[in-house]
């Protein structure tokens, strides 16, 4: 199998993942990729972007919302089955978790007359970024994934194989 890898990937973020098609023999190419960061040449309307956690992927939705809505929207223009593998661990094993999860900056620690207090802010969590995935999910036709960290590089070959099936 042969997977080609978007250049924009962070080389030492990758580093056991691409130790992992390694050692299955799996030759990688580099490539900046029209959507995603993984995509199998036996496959190119298979394509998976991965997210190191649900803080990155919640930036994604409010911070990026437009340009992140514009890759789904891209990819479902061009019959591209986009998965996107969140590597959040801690619990978080399918989309339903996500509604469960506390954003780590929801919190604000400030000092107030000389004394250390946490304030709520208003960063979104769990329970409205998971209606906003499944939202996405149906109007985009991507999908949700998730895995820990140590699972990535196996994941995203047992996907691109044919290995893990991924509909609902």
């Amino acid at each position: 199998m042969d997977i080609v890898v978007d250049t924009r990937e962070k080389q030492k973020a990758i580093r056991g993942i691409l130790a992992e098609f390694a050692k299955e023999d799996v030759r990688t190419v580099s490539s900046k990729l029209y959507v995603g960061d993984y995509m199998s040449l036996d496959n190119p309307r298979l394509v998976i972007d991965r997210k190191q956690n649900l803080t990155e992927l919640c930036g994604n939705v409010c911070q990026q919302h437009v340009r992140f809505r514009a890759e789904l929207a891209r990819a479902q223009e061009h019959g591209i089955r986009l998965l996107i593998l969140c590597e959040h661990g801690r619990g978080i094993r399918d989309l339903p978790d996500v509604a469960f999860w506390r954003n780590p900056r929801g919190i604000k620690r400030v000092r107030q007359n000389g004394a250390w207090v946490n304030l709520a802010t208003r960063a979104m969590q769990g329970e409205t970024l998971y209606k906003a995935l499944v939202t996405m999910e149906k109007k985009y036709g991507c999908r949700f994934l998730f895995c820990e960290k140590s699972e990535t590089g196996r994941v995203i070959l047992d996907i691109l194989s044919g290995r893990r099936k991924t509909d609902g």
